[in-house]
């Protein structure tokens, strides 16, 4: 168990530890960046689908779709660099469906021997603001139970399968988790986990057990932001309470210390358009958190992006920052 850092040296910056992975989380660290705020990026390494399955596949190395996301969200770059960063292949023979970015990291994952070396060489390139860090160096599959008993495998096949998800496990289960992880939990200001999906971006995490050992030892806060719409094959139907209560049922303990949800009623043009592919507004249902031990912080905190709802990444840095500042004082 580590004692941590808590509070920092005089005259350094309050250290965030964000923990996910997907476009939720790339919303929130654009947010989080403008802030005087030292943030490290814990990023899950399960993802299996489209260009990073490839090529986990073919080059035998940890899926880098996540992870070039965070790091284009981090990046202080011209915004051509991020139009290089994320565009896909449309044709040419084994390009077609590949993303630039994640061929960028492939390239300096073989140059360098070493994927987190990589990671943090296209950090340099793109003066990225904070670090980016797998939450392991070992190639990861999630599996997972679902409610009729079907063991699915793979993080892109789970949320295709139509049942409700029991629960999800690692293979191998005693992942080892970066040492530099760890040791960015044990020294962080404040922990936050999400936005982003429950069962195969955030759930992963917490089961690389020595990364959630380091959680669960450091006084920090810890806070959930939850999705603000639910999210078909995974969350159908849950509420705010729902997604802690899937989390604690995964670690067989309850964590966190403040959940960040979205109260704003969601523009029915807007939550026509999501019900037409199964996704509802998650409800916060105030009171199961509040019995969960959980401080509620809500308010208006969507925005409308390329005619898709996000996290409002402003309101809710701005709320992450102001708690920071009352727990350290």
């Amino acid at each position: 168990m580590s004692t941590g850092r808590r509070g920092g040296q005089s005259g350094e910056l309050p250290r965030v530890v964000v923990i996910g992975g997907g476009t939720g989380l790339s919303v929130l660290l654009r947010g989080l960046k403008q802030h005087p705020v030292h943030i490290t990026a814990i990023v899950t390494v399960a993802d299996d689908g489209g260009s990073s399955g490839r090529l986990r596949m073919e080059m035998d190395m940890l899926p880098p779709g996540d992870i070039r996301n965070v790091l284009t969200a981090l990046a202080d770059t011209e915004p051509l660099m991020e139009k290089v960063m994320q565009y896909r292949f449309s044709n040419g023979t084994g390009l077609v469906g590949h993303n630039l970015g994640n061929l960028l990291i492939a390239a300096l994952n073989e140059i360098t021997g070493d994927f987190v070396t990589a990671v943090k060489g296209l950090s340099r390139v793109l003066a990225v603001r904070g670090e980016v860090l797998p939450a392991s160096n070992q190639s990861i599959l999630l599996k997972a139970e679902m409610a009729d008993g079907a063991i699915v495998l793979g993080e892109s096949q789970i949320p295709l399968y139509g049942k409700p998800i029991k629960r999800v496990f690692l293979d191998p289960p005693d992942a080892v988790p970066l040492a530099e992880a760890a040791r960015a939990i044990a020294e962080a200001d404040a922990v936050l986990l999400g936005p982003g999906s429950l069962y195969t971006s955030i759930i992963p995490n917490l089961l690389v057990r020595g990364l959630f050992d380091e959680i669960i030892a450091s006084t920090a806060p810890k806070i959930y932001i939850c999705n603000v719409m639910t999210q078909p094959g995974e969350t159908d139907h849950f509420t705010a309470s729902d997604h802690v209560q899937a989390m604690y049922d995964h670690v067989d303990r309850p964590f966190l210390d403040t959940i960040i949800v979205n109260t704003t009623d969601v523009p029915d043009a807007v939550r026509e358009k999501y019900a037409e592919k199964g996704a509802a507004p998650v409800v916060c249902d105030h009171d199961k958190l509040t019995a969960l031990g959980l401080h509620v912080m809500s308010g208006q905190l969507i925005a409308y992006e390329d005619g898709l709802l996000r996290h409002d990444a402003d309101a809710v840095s701005r709320q992450v920052v102001e708690l920071m500042k009352q727990k350290m004082g």
